[in-house]
């Protein structure tokens, strides 16, 4: 496993993180024994950064994280980065940055972790109706109060990140990133560099279409894709399955795994520090967790980037339905 430095936190992580989405059990059953074991193996590989969300289940993310965790883990050993600033109400799901919310979800996520103190704590989605100011403050006291070590945001603008950046408190950046949804190089990751913001991307397998297990012949029924963008379905859907057959055909020349080609493809972008993968049994971490080290020539970058050329950006779900 490589390990690098997370920006300017000072905190040296896996390049590769552990994530929790699918623990939350919006995607279906959750076998806590399983996921387990899926913790435990990350650990054997080497990972020691985990990433998770109080609004993954509202707690049920969190609790089986840190059970699984300090089962085999010292908390000095691992790296707990945790989200917050949604919140339910009724059926919606709602984001809420403010004080109030930011405190109580925090202490939440502490008893569900079984910690004292989160080492990253994010706010999982902009949340127009609260002042940054008002954010900043909040973040500011879990800070002084050693409840959160550092700040980070997931899901922000360049605009968003600068409110937040100008008032001094913002160390990470977690956005969307895979083969098909690349607009975060334009302005964003230019952004993060100049500022030495660190940058944990999620989704690099595209919601599964560079899991290798798709093939042209491939539909889904609305039901099957719950939450996710309409581009997961028709034309938009079936050009980018041919995109991904010839990249099939590019690891079958190689040692390398299309899981593995995705994460590492990722990394190959010097402005992203770390890749998050998940997984619900311990045998889908094998071909993306081994693939810390991008092992991509110039040349190499270069063919995949002529066979992106014909793909289609695709957005992936956006959970508070916003």
């Amino acid at each position: 496993m490589r390990y690098v430095n997370l920006g300017r936190t000072g905190l040296k992580v896996s390049a590769v993180s552990f994530g929790t989405w699918a623990f939350g059990g919006e995607w279906g059953a959750v076998d806590a024994e399983e996921g387990t074991a899926a913790i435990h193996r990350a650990l054997d590989l080497g990972i020691n950064l985990f990433d998770t969300a109080q609004g993954y289940g509202f707690g049920a993310a969190e609790r089986l994280l840190g059970q699984a965790l300090w089962q085999r883990a010292r908390r000095d050993d691992v790296v707990i980065a945790t989200k917050g600033g949604l919140r339910m109400e009724g059926d919606t799901l709602l984001r809420d940055a403010s004080a109030k919310w930011l405190r109580e979800g925090a202490e939440a996520s502490l008893r569900d972790l079984g910690t004292d103190y989160i080492d990253l704590y994010q706010i999982h989605w902009p949340d127009p109706r609260t002042p940054a100011e008002e954010t900043a403050e909040a973040l500011e006291q879990l800070v002084t109060s050693g409840k959160i070590r550092y700040v980070g945001v997931s899901n922000y603008d360049v605009e968003e990140m600068e409110a937040l950046r100008s008032l001094g408190w913002l160390e990470t950046l977690q956005p969307p990133y895979h083969m098909f949804h690349r607009s975060i190089e334009d302005e964003i990751l230019p952004y993060t560099a100049q500022h030495d913001i660190g940058v944990l991307v999620y989704g690099p397998l595209a919601h599964g279409l560079l899991s290798g297990r798709m093939t042209p012949d491939t539909t889904f029924t609305a039901d099957d894709w719950r939450g996710k963008s309409p581009d997961f379905t028709g034309e938009t859907f079936q050009r980018n399955l041919r995109v991904v057959e010839r990249l099939k055909q590019f690891v079958r020349e190689r040692d390398v795994t299309l899981p593995g080609l995705a994460v590492a493809w990722t990394l190959a972008n010097p402005a992203v520090d770390v890749a998050i993968v998940g997984g619900r049994r311990p045998d889908q971490l094998d071909g993306t967790a081994t693939a810390a080290d991008p092992h991509l020539s110039p040349a190499e970058l270069g063919e995949i980037n002529t066979i992106l050329a014909d793909a289609v950006p695709m957005w992936g779900p956006h959970p508070e339905g916003m």
